[in-house]
């Protein structure tokens, strides 16, 4: 390797390295305050400069190119004199009383003060600035431009790292500032909260604003854990004071995140100590909840279930697990189901978002994950969008997409019924019909084929059924899919062009096509698609569904599913089933069981007598919430074990109070199958107890001996019965964790799928016909309503919802309507508009805006008192038995006062 003398030691150096990466590497110290590994370096500092050979001058070591038998040094009294006046001049031009900043103790210029012995009053430069006034509009952050120090981290990270184009610099030299789009309150621009300003800040310009009046960095330890919130699965560093998150960071150079956050997983996790946690065990006597203690809710938990089985047998008795709890969690509920009550009636939320993505990804793969890892997304060369708005829900992917735009110049295909902060970025925005997802994706493929663009050599080698598909394809010409679909023909011949010629195509999506009754045919179309275009088994290529939960490839993986064991192994298997029943030692069912909604269909019609459920709340995230009330309040005995009173809770005859993920051990898989690791940094509220610690206690009180020493043991029996977690163990999963299939302890894990076959063998392609959705618009119902998720808030806002901040940047429910359709009724900005649909209505406040098409509107369903699913309908996908919730008819009325 290439070499750099510095300080009188030789250094080896690798291609495109600065000297001071080259020096870092080798532990050689070179102070910086404008540099930052992420982050183009610009030299606007001066701090790193250096003495090289045979060059005039101090030298900024930051963008200097380290070169072959260069001679650096470090540390002359030249150089320190500089770095000394620089920090001096620094001091006299801002307000840095270190006494009353809330970056004392975490200030990069206040280190560099004291490494290099300058003191503020013995400063012999004097500066006359006007003082410049806080800028505290945002709930979360601060903006104090008195303590900027012109290092321009902030904007470069906003434009580079989250490519969110928000920060820029105003006016130059002396009066230069930074500013919010064009001099904007930081409330009023388009910042999206991320914080990634305030994590790169070396000093107090930029800070937390609960920082303020807080605890200092030296009276707060930190501990590492994972996000809990969407399927990245962030790596973050927490500080904490007295039992209580004060702040949170992403974890510099660890994947999967390598330091991103978005708003939820840096200011949004306070709900740990909020006042509503559930800290005792509560029973319903007289229609009122009572304390009790675990010893009495334990034996009515198990003593009802052992009832109602008795008597009705274990059919009758249904299990609900969590994308929310960890993966040795869900391992224990779903055994307990099968192997303590004897029923494969087990399911979770995976149902209602990507259980489609499972089914249809098996038939075309034989896996039904995403097939790449996240960091590939950056090198995509055409990256294809639909039914996902990544940069609410998986704002650190869209990051990625963002660069790989601006960054490499990779192409952007969304198709998206709505706009977003992502088709701003890109090449083709397909605003289809909701509901027309197959005839799209068939159109794109004619187009392809007539075009001469399909991997022929792929096709032959590696998959079989493509003359099937290749028939049906005929008739969806670019016209005939726009009378379906809305989509100018011109506009699909374009997007299908850049797809076919794309070397490096990857398509990702997420409950945007998924959420339907023909889900699976869509899942079916984006394999189809792929297959089509060779863009599978290789790096920055793949289908990659994004997971909506922290922890719902984990939860699935792990056969909380009503027809798969661990590992996606069949329950109507007889080998399989003689396995688990010899690791588990009792007789089990061959049946599969009942999923989310069928379970409450049952409940309707008497047949469920009991319903266990951990950390799901279908109170609000089932379709047609008065049909699932009517069936929670028809069972016998209700069971919910959660972190929160939340609105199923409210209905239960048990409540058991659980810990939340900060305060326990365990692993999480996100959405690119990663296993991630994390412990316990909080005490526990209460009397809370682990999840898998209660449902052990609730299985030995029904007879059967199930009990574990740790999480790490539960991941050993794991390993022991499920082949893709076969090499998972704890002291392999390290800070970096290991991506599945990981099949024995000598292999590293996969990082992306089907490479030279097929976990199937050949890829299969089937044959789609387009279908409408289960209900259309009519007279009396002539809008289309759409629902899903806002950038704020997550899933059910159990946790969100409880969060200062993240209330205060959306404080409450809203239906987008188009300008158009608002002007009809006579609604203006946040006036209460009613929406009606065949199951019941909900009147939030109207958001007018041009994100929707005339005759569509949209709600989040985050919130109780506007809840979308309400309106939603429960009509099946027929193979994956997904709710349809993103397709239904309403009418829209102005809310009377």
């Amino acid at each position: 390797m290439p070499s750099i003398t510095v300080n009188g030691k030789q250094i080896e150096f690798e291609s495109g390295d600065t000297v001071l990466e080259a020096a870092r590497r080798k532990g050689v110290f070179i102070p910086t305050l404008c540099y930052h590994r992420r982050l183009t370096p610009m030299s606007a500092c001066r701090m790193c400069v250096v003495e090289i050979e045979g060059k005039r001058g101090l030298t900024a070591s930051c963008t200097a190119p380290a070169e072959e038998g260069m001679v650096v040094r470090t540390d002359s009294d030249l150089i320190h004199d500089t770095r000394r006046m620089i920090l001096q001049l620094l001091l006299a031009e801002g307000e840095h009383n270190c006494l009353v900043c809330p970056s004392n103790g975490k200030c990069e210029l206040q280190d560099l003060c004291n490494r290099y012995g300058v003191d503020p009053l013995e400063n012999p430069f004097e500066v006359s600035r006007p003082r410049m006034p806080y800028d505290d509009s945002s709930p979360v952050i601060r903006r104090d431009p008195n303590k900027c120090i012109k290092c321009y981290r902030c904007v470069r990270a906003c434009s580079e790292t989250v490519v969110n184009e928000v920060l820029d610099v105003e006016r130059r030299g002396f009066q230069a500032k930074i500013v919010c789009d064009n001099d904007l309150p930081m409330k009023d621009s388009t910042c999206v909260s991320c914080g990634e300003c305030v994590q790169v800040c070396p000093v107090g310009a930029l800070t937390e604003k609960k920082s303020i009046h807080g605890p200092r960095e030296w009276e707060m330890r930190k501990a590492r854990t994972v996000c809990p919130y969407c399927g990245v699965g962030c790596q973050i560093e927490l500080h904490i004071h007295q039992n209580e998150i004060k702040a949170a960071y992403g974890r510099e150079g660890t994947v999967p995140n390598l330091g991103r956050l978005c708003v939820k997983g840096r200011f949004g996790l306070e709900y740990a100590s909020h006042q509503d946690r559930l800290t005792k065990p509560l029973i319903k006597r007289n229609g009122a909840f009572e304390e009790a203690t675990w010893e009495e809710a334990l034996g009515l938990v198990a003593g009802k279930l052992g009832e109602i089985k008795e008597k009705h047998g274990p059919g009758a008795i249904c299990v609900l697990s969590s994308a929310r709890c960890s993966n040795e969690e869900n391992y224990v509920l779903q055994k307990f189901a099968r192997a303590v009550i004897g029923t494969n009636n087990v399911d979770h939320c995976a149902r209602l978002c990507h259980a489609a993505t499972v089914a249809g990804l098996v038939i075309s793969f034989g896996s039904g994950a995403m097939t790449n890892s996240i960091a590939e997304v950056e090198h995509c060369d055409c990256i294809l969008v639909t039914g996902s708005n990544t940069t609410e829900t998986h704002p650190v992917i869209g990051n990625l997409m963002k660069q790989a735009v601006r960054k490499h110049g990779a192409k952007l295909i969304v198709v998206d019924p709505r706009t977003s902060q992502l088709t701003r970025f890109a090449d083709y925005h397909l605003r289809q019909k909701p509901g027309t997802d197959v005839a799209w994706m068939n159109g794109m493929m004619h187009v392809i084929l007539k075009e001469g663009l399909q991997d022929e050599k792929f096709i032959t080698e590696r998959t079989e059924g493509f003359e099937d598909l290749e028939q049906v394809l005929g008739k969806y010409s670019p016209e005939y899919v726009e009378e379906v679909t809305g989509i100018p023909a011109d506009d699909l011949i374009g997007a299908a062009r850049l797809f076919g010629r794309a070397e490096r195509g990857a398509i990702f999506f997420a409950m945007g096509i998924t959420q339907h009754t023909t889900g699976t045919d869509n899942v079916l179309s984006t394999a189809n698609l792929a297959m089509l275009t060779g863009n599978v088994g290789r790096e920055s290529t793949g289908v990659n569904p994004l997971r909506g939960q922290n922890n719902v490839q984990g939860a699935c993986d792990l056969g909380a599913l009503p027809n798969v064991y661990p590992g996606y192994q069949k329950v109507t298997e007889p080998d399989v089933q003689r396995k688990f029943e010899q690791g588990w030692g009792v007789k089990l069912s061959p049946d599969a069981g009942l999923t989310v909604v069928e379970m409450m269909n049952a409940a309707c019609d008497g047949k469920v007598k009991a319903l266990y459920i951990m950390g799901e709340n279908p109170m609000l995230s089932d379709p047609n919430l008065n049909h699932v009330r009517e069936a929670l309040e028809r069972l016998d005995f209700l069971v919910v074990q959660d972190i929160f009173p939340s609105e199923t809770a409210q209905l239960a005859d048990v409540v058991l109070p659980a810990t939340c993920s900060f305060e326990k051990e365990g692993t999480f898989t996100n959405t690119e199958r990663r296993i991630q690791r994390f412990g316990p940094a909080l005490k526990a509220p209460g009397q809370a107890r682990v999840d898998w610690e209660i449902v052990c206690d609730v299985a030995q009180r029904l007879g059967y001996d199930m009990s574990y020493n740790s999480a790490s043991e539960i991941m050993d029996e794991i390993a022991s019965l499920t082949p893709i977690y076969g090499g998972i163990a704890y002291d392999r999963l390290g800070a970096k964790g290991r991506q599945w299939p990981c099949p024995d302890r000598d292999h590293p894990g996969t990082k992306f799928l089907h490479k030279g076959k097929f976990s199937r063998g050949l890829g299969h392609f089937t044959a789609v016909e387009f279908k409408p959705p289960q209900e259309e618009t009519n007279e009396e119902y002539p809008y289309i309503l759409t629902t899903g998720r806002m950038l704020e808030h997550y899933h059910t806002g159990t946790m969100s919802r409880r969060v200062e901040g993240l209330n205060a940047l959306a404080p409450h429910g809203f239906v987008e309507i188009n300008p158009a359709d608002a002007e009809k009724f006579g609604v203006g900005p946040d006036e209460k508009i009613k929406v009606v649909s065949r199951r019941g209505e909900i009147v939030p406040r109207a958001k007018i805006t041009n994100r929707v098409k005339p005759g569509t509107v949209f709600v989040p369903f985050h919130f109780a008192e506007a809840a979308a699913n309400v309106l939603t309908i429960d009509a099946l996908d027929p193979i994956s038995k997904i709710p349809e919730y993103k397709v239904c008819a309403v009418r829209i009325e102005k809310a009377s006062e």
